[in-house]
């Protein structure tokens, strides 16, 4: 095992920043109180729970009021998604979705169509990226939902949101509400600019951890007056719509986190774009039969996805891990499956190039040395990798190495 340490999966968790311990740790200890009880220990942490709301709701640019808090994106996406449909299903049964979406939406939709929902399922195409046209067409008098995410886990493409929401909104018939459009920006939270009355979204998803902050908190933004059938019963906490007992600690530096993320977010995403560069530049010249996965000119900072041809992902990333590199193949909550990733897929990929296609995903306090590192060690492995796999013995045509010109 190697002495060096590169954590390139920041898209996967973030390591929490020392400033939002700090912040975090007297809620663990003196200030431990209940936030809904009425006593002096009570009130310290509901006045610490509402200082975090507002610092997430200016991270959205939303009002304190419309921002829940739960244990994270996959909740969040449930609440939104399930929580809506429920509340509203006399009205319709028709929700719009991408085909690129997280694991979490794909369960939730997969669970409804059982129950007799249909689901309409948008394609990216090539370049990874929903067509407002395409959501156009597929509205229909029974739509009740789109849910399209903000930016995509994986490839890192954003999406065109803004036009959604503004198509959304003419799609509502004079006195009806529907269809509402929900924003899984999990990943996008604190490395794009988001503003939720420009995005014109009803929900919006995110989660702590992925900011810096601990896992097991996350957060829903609803818009005001839009009604949801709470997930969780059983207490009056976060005005009714996820009850069980705050969980301050996590809240407080979620709210830290939030106001960092914003603070910082020009400096973070220069630092990541350039390391991003460097890093597919020295690939592109390096190594041969890559292709990159994505829109290359329309996604975040800090993500760059590459097919690997002739390679199992899984067994290039355990060589990396090896070496002391943490990446990874997609998803961290679909880990643990050899099936190619759908988001790969989607993109038109073989089945090959799926496989073979590795996250690498870079934070804050990334190193240019670190980088340069990664790329020694990549550029010995995949060469070993391929002169011991049978995948080198079948070519692909050369056509699909090329990298992305969107």
């Amino acid at each position: 095992m190697s002495t060096h340490r590169v954590y390139l999966d920041h898209s996967a968790t973030t390591p929490a920043d020392p400033r939002v311990v700090e912040a975090m740790i007297p809620y663990l200890t003196e200030r431990f109180g209940n936030a809904s009880s009425v006593h002096s220990f009570g009130q310290e942490a509901r006045g610490a729970v509402d200082r975090a709301r507002r610092e997430v709701a200016a991270l959205i640019g939303a009002k304190a009021n419309e921002i829940v808090f739960l244990s994270g994106g996959t909740e969040a996406n449930n609440l939104a998604i399930r929580g809506l449909c429920e509340a509203v299903e006399p009205q319709g049964r028709h929700i719009i979705t991408s085909s690129i979406e997280h694991s979490s939406v794909r369960g939730i939709c997969e669970a409804l169509e059982k129950r007799g929902w249909e689901i309409t399922r948008l394609p990216v195409y090539e370049d990874g990226i929903v067509r407002v046209e395409d959501v156009r067409s597929a509205l229909r008098a029974d739509t009740v939902l789109v849910s399209v995410m903000l930016a995509n886990n994986e490839i890192g493409t954003i999406q065109p949101i803004q036009e959604i929401g503004a198509l959304v909104r003419q799609a509502r018939a004079p006195g009806r509400k529907q269809p509402w459009l929900h924003t899984d920006a999990v990943q996008a939270a604190g490395r794009v600019t988001i503003n939720v009355e420009l995005l014109g979204c009803d929900f919006l998803s995110l989660s702590a951890h992925k900011l810096y902050a601990p896992k097991g908190t996350g957060a829903l933004y609803i818009r005001r007056g839009v009604r949801v059938l709470s997930q969780n019963v059983g207490g009056h906490q976060e005005r009714e719509r996820r009850a069980g007992t705050e969980g301050v600690p996590g809240i407080v530096a979620f709210g830290v986190a939030a106001r960092i993320a914003r603070e910082e977010l020009a400096q973070r995403n220069e630092h990541t774009t350039a390391l991003r560069e460097n890093f597919e530049a020295a690939v592109a010249e390096r190594l041969s039969d890559v292709v990159f996965n994505g829109r290359t000119d329309c996604r975040l900072s800090h993500i760059s996805n590459i097919s690997f041809s002739f390679i199992e992902g899984q067994s290039l990333l355990i060589s990396l891990d090896l070496e002391g590199i943490a990446v990874s193949t997609g998803s961290a909550c679909s880990s643990g499956t050899l099936e190619p990733s759908p988001v790969i897929r989607a993109l038109g990929r073989n089945d090959e190039l799926a496989r073979g296609a590795i996250r690498f995903s870079f934070g804050k306090d990334n190193t240019t040395a670190e980088v340069n590192y990664v790329i020694d060690v990549l550029s010995r492995i995949t060469q070993k990798l391929r002169t011991l796999s049978p995948l080198n013995k079948i070519r692909v045509p050369r056509s699909e190495f090329v990298k992305s010109e969107f």
